[in-house]
């Protein structure tokens, strides 16, 4: 997408200099555009933890870079198999609900494995074959990751298209946290639907959900949507049920960090009151799913999906811009206890619209999915 009028990807090689790995750091968006550059293993892995980078394939993008940054540190003095091992299993503890980080951990375990035949060959061959294939297998990631996100868009376009031809205004979409492109590498997946419609003349407005504690919503999407040119209005986090019943809600989108074989959805803290108040008021409730969130090993989402708990000081406290710099104040009494659940679940009975993919809109069970997706 275009950010200050230079295109972007999230994530990127820097070609020009050392090799490392480029990333837009969220930390500091929509304040100031920061360029974090990524050196090794660790550094990717502190990025995910730490919410530099953000989003289920932008995780996964993350991951997939980490090895080639691990393979060009590797030693030989550990066997090649306990080298993918310890890279698999350092980036494993790094963020627990995305499915995406680990579905990229096992795409460059199967890659960098076929190697290991070759295990005694020279090792100075035998590394720059691991960078070489582990480089590749990333950029294939991010690329393929940006088709999908182009055909999801093409599958949404079809629902905005037949509400704009029914009402003839602008088709209000109400979303939820930031599955935009900078949760993916381009164009996103909840809002790839959005600028389908933008490109081919159709008006849109979204309702930006704020999305506490973090704010992806008021930073990020809301950011995102500005750049962009799309018509978008900033609410609170519970103002979306409002809406709703005042008829000035269409459809709802959402992304989604892990969906299971029965099409419950895990997405983040907030999601799921609003498929509620949706199914209330009898409106489309849709989630944009790449086929690299769906968890074919899950068939409850609510009692088998791990649902990541953050620092409670996310609750406490809150970042805003002060003028001249980024600054922290706390909101809460001293000494209160907290919680910070990260997502939650949304059921599949809540999902009226359906899931869209980049084959098209499938309905949210089992059995649909199973026929979509050929399991």
């Amino acid at each position: 997408m275009v950010l200050q009028n230079k295109y972007y990807r999230t994530i990127w090689l820097d070609e020009d200099s050392s090799g490392d790995v480029c990333v837009l750091d969220q930390r500091e968006l929509p304040f100031s555009i920061k360029i974090l550059s990524l050196r090794n293993l660790e550094d990717a892995a502190s990025a995910i933890e730490n919410m530099a980078v953000r989003g289920a394939p932008q995780i996964g993008a993350t991951a997939a870079f980490a090895f080639y940054l691990a393979t060009r540190d590797m030693s030989e003095d550990v066997s090649f198999t306990d080298f993918i091992s310890s890279v698999s299993d350092r980036l494993a503890v790094t963020r627990p609900t995305a499915v995406d980080l680990f579905y990229a951990i096992e795409l460059q375990k199967r890659a960098l494995t076929a190697l290991l035949d070759q295990s005694l060959v020279e090792f100075v061959t035998l590394k720059e074959k691991a960078i070489s294939i582990a480089l590749r297998t990333a950029q294939k990631w991010c690329d393929d990751s940006i088709k999908e996100c182009e055909a999801i868009g093409q599958a949404g376009l079809e629902v905005i298209k037949k509400i704009y031809a029914r009402t003839g205004r602008p088709v209000n979409i109400l979303t939820h946290c930031n599955a935009g492109w900078l949760a993916c590498i381009d164009i996103g997946t909840a809002t790839a639907p959005i600028y389908a419609a933008q490109k081919e003349g159709i008006p849109v407005h979204v309702w930006v959900d704020e999305t506490r504690p973090r704010n992806q919503g008021s930073r990020l999407t809301a950011f995102e949507l500005q750049e962009q040119k799309v018509p978008f209005t900033l609410i609170t986090d519970n103002a979306g049920g409002h809406l709703m019943q005042h008829g000035l809600v269409d459809m709802v989108i959402v992304g989604t960090d892990r969906t299971t074989r029965n099409g419950d959805v895990a997405n983040k803290i907030g999601t799921y009151l609003k498929a509620l108040a949706a199914f209330d008021n009898q409106i489309p409730f849709y989630v944009g799913l790449p086929l690299s969130s769906l968890d074919t090993n899950i068939a409850d989402g609510v009692k088998e999906i791990p649902i990541e708990e953050r620092s409670p000081d996310e609750v406490h406290w809150i970042e805003g811009w002060n003028g001249t710099k980024i600054e922290k104040v706390r909101i809460s009494p001293f000494d209160a206890p907290a919680a910070n659940f990260g997502f939650d679940v949304t059921p599949a009975r809540l999902i009226t619209g359906g899931l869209i993919t980049a084959k098209g809109i499938c309905p949210a069970n089992e059995k649909d999915i199973s026929q979509f997706f050929r399991l």
